[in-house]
């Protein structure tokens, strides 16, 4: 059976006319009996008997005609769940919370002018690891990837702007250039376990066997900037996010003697990822907007 021959049934249960139906439908009466005696013969059952020149549903055809309405239900919402026109498109994006507050407003504004139909959800992905297992389960679209280059086969990536990461400390508070044992003396106020940035200075203290002092935990980059301008230690954030602190001299940058591998923000999806429209200009804003950033 198909969505046409349980149309023209319903029609007819309704009616109860193949004349009727047959005006309803635009088709000539002959189909409609032919439609319905073919629906007849698939499912094993009478649908109407006649009774002279009228037709009345029998107890079959009363039960088809539940089922029936509901398929047919079912079929205009699967249709309209296929149509992008009458469905809101999601676009799952990954992104760290520096990329997030400092980077992406200014392409979320553009996209969302271009495709205004076109809803976004933020996860957080905070490294190479976090993003590759997201995108590969596909619960993922495209995420922008902070951290050390690793590699990752079934991503498609394309480096997007190597990030300037610097420590800094309110102005009062004027240091020597750092080494990793002066590290050792300092209060460190940083990101959250896990983060891609912190995981690499962490990395690089450990191996020289030096850890600082103490070190305070925060959700928010915010919290860690108006901490450091009140004396409570020192930080290691991107350039980016400290920028307007620097420049209103809030807080001082620190030179380090560190050798700390580059980091580089890169934007990556799925290999075989179905390159939507939509997804195909989202990927084409981003890289032009990062190149404005390395001006």
């Amino acid at each position: 059976m198909d969505m046409k021959q349980l149309q023209t049934f319903l029609t007819a249960a309704e009616t109860l006319s193949f004349t009727q139906t047959a005006q309803r439908l635009d088709y000539a009466q002959s189909s409609i009996t032919a439609q319905i005696k073919t629906l007849e013969q698939e499912l094993g059952v009478i649908l109407f008997e006649r009774l002279g020149k009228r037709i009345v549903l029998t107890e079959e055809g009363n039960r088809l005609q539940q089922y029936a309405q509901k398929m047919l239900e079912l079929d205009r919402a699967m249709k309209k769940a296929m149509s992008n026109e009458q469905e809101q498109v999601v676009l799952k994006v990954g992104a760290q919370e520096s990329q997030c507050v400092y980077r992406l407003p200014s392409i979320l504004q553009q996209f969302q002018q271009a495709h205004p139909q076109v809803k976004i959800i933020f996860k957080p992905v905070h490294t190479t690891e976090i993003a590759r297992e997201l995108l590969q389960a596909g619960k993922l679209d495209v995420a922008f990837i902070t951290d050390t280059y690793q590699e990752t086969s079934m991503l498609q990536r394309e480096r997007l702007i190597q990030e300037q990461l610097v420590f800094v400390s309110a102005p009062k508070d004027i240091r020597q250039p750092l080494s990793a044992q002066q590290l050792s003396t300092e209060t460190m106020l940083l990101t959250e376990t896990g983060c891609s940035y912190r995981n690499h200075l962490e990395a690089q203290l450990q191996q020289g066997g030096v850890l600082p002092l103490q070190m305070i935990e925060f959700a928010s980059i915010e919290a860690i900037k108006q901490c450091v301008i009140a004396g409570l230690g020192i930080t290691f954030l991107p350039k980016m996010v400290v920028e307007q602190e620097l420049k209103s001299g809030r807080l001082v940058e620190i030179p380090s003697s560190l050798s700390l591998a580059p980091i580089y923000t890169d934007i990556a999806w799925h290999k075989d990822k179905h390159m939507q429209p939509c997804l195909q200009d989202f990927i084409a804003m981003a890289k032009h907007s990062y190149q404005t950033f390395g001006d």
